[in-house]
């Protein structure tokens, strides 16, 4: 997928701000934050459908609708086969989120069962495996980067009930000390949210926050499943909650934030293009929204274009993207002296009292 540069959307002097603004960052996969650079060598470990040269990897991003973007997450998902590829991965986004997008704090949506594969035990790792390998890098990370990393379970919801029972089993009997939250990926269409109501309510009964995907491609309606069912206490991408006022109205009310990922939204077909995109509607209506990537490489973009994206249709200064900022700082699950610390070195920022680089914190 090829993309315009951040400068397209704001001015030179908002683009330096917004690279040196301290982020978090809430909506951001995995897997999918795998760099062109880590699936490269991902590749060549492991050859097969994934290309390793970079300009090959770039048309195999090139996404027809939806369902062709899960096709080339889940071969992408097929190279991750061991444990010292997790620890590799996780090591590697958490060095760019750090170095090259002002990150000091991020969730990582984390999918386990693709990994594990109890359906298939032979194409996949042992769970204790899988979880030791995202802990050391979690620590790791934050000790070289300065980066605090925590997890977040999701369900595939391709794969079903049998996925969300053994995702809980991973999140509870399992659980890795930096996991605060269970999710719910995938496809829509076709995926009711009621299904993984139990689930999730024994998700929350465990001490983990709720935050489901819910109407990227499917209508207000599963929105609002999210809300009464699972009791999503955030809302993935949210997008056709703008067709609902009365969703709009209780989101606003509620205060349960949107993560929304712009360029994701027009690679997926979700939207058809950005100055269609419906977060006007979600500020005007007074909703909580933080700005998010997903899949960065695979959608062309990083965070900082993102907020730049953010700046050009909000009409953002540099006072209304530090408060973007501050946003996606407030709606996450980060410890409170983390969310402090982060809040505090956003406003010695704008205030000119510090020009931190990236990666430190």
């Amino acid at each position: 997928m090829t993309t315009e540069p951040t400068g397209a959307y704001v001015a030179p002097e908002i683009e330096q701000f917004i690279d040196g603004l301290p982020k978090a960052e809430l909506h951001v996969h995995h897997v999918g934050s795998a760099s062109a650079r880590i699936v490269s060598e991902l590749a060549t470990r492991h050859p097969g459908t994934v290309p390793s040269d970079i300009d090959e990897l770039r048309k195999f991003y090139e996404f027809r609708d939806f369902a062709h973007f899960i096709e080339v997450y889940l071969a992408v998902v097929a190279l991750i086969r061991t444990p010292e590829d997790i620890h590799y991965l996780t090591y590697e986004i958490a060095r760019e989120m750090a170095t090259e997008q002002g990150l000091r704090y991020a969730e990582l949506t984390c999918t386990p069962y693709t990994s594990v594969r109890p359906d298939q035990p032979d194409l996949g790792m042992p769970i204790e495996g899988y979880t030791e390998a995202i802990e050391s890098a979690r620590v790791e990370a934050e000790r070289d980067f300065g980066l605090v990393l925590r997890w977040i379970y999701d369900i595939p919801g391709e794969f079903g009930v049998d996925s969300a029972e053994w995702t809980l089993e991973y999140a509870t009997k399992h659980r890795p000390e930096g996991l605060v939250a269970f999710g719910l990926g995938g496809p829509e269409i076709g995926v009711s949210r009621a299904q993984f109501e139990p689930v999730f309510t024994a998700a929350r009964e465990a001490g983990l926050h709720s935050v489901p995907h819910a109407g990227e491609t499917t209508g207000p309606q599963t929105v609002w499943d999210s809300l009464t069912l699972l009791r999503a206490e955030r809302i993935g991408h949210g997008t056709s909650s703008a067709q609902d006022p009365a969703l709009l109205r209780h989101l606003a009310e509620t205060g349960v934030p949107l993560e929304v990922c712009p360029s994701s939204n027009i690679a997926t077909r979700a939207v058809a293009t950005l100055e269609e995109h419906p977060i006007r509607a979600f500020r005007a209506a007074g909703v909580t929204v933080t700005v998010n990537s997903d899949d960065p490489p695979m959608f062309g973009t990083t965070l900082n274009r993102e907020y730049a994206i953010a700046a050009h249709l909000l009409d953002l200064d540099e006072a209304g993207l530090a408060e973007l900022a501050r946003t996606g700082v407030r709606a996450s699950f980060a410890p409170d002296d983390v969310r402090e610390r982060v809040l505090d070195e956003i406003d010695a920022y704008v205030a000119g009292q510090i020009q931190p680089s990236a990666g430190q914190i």
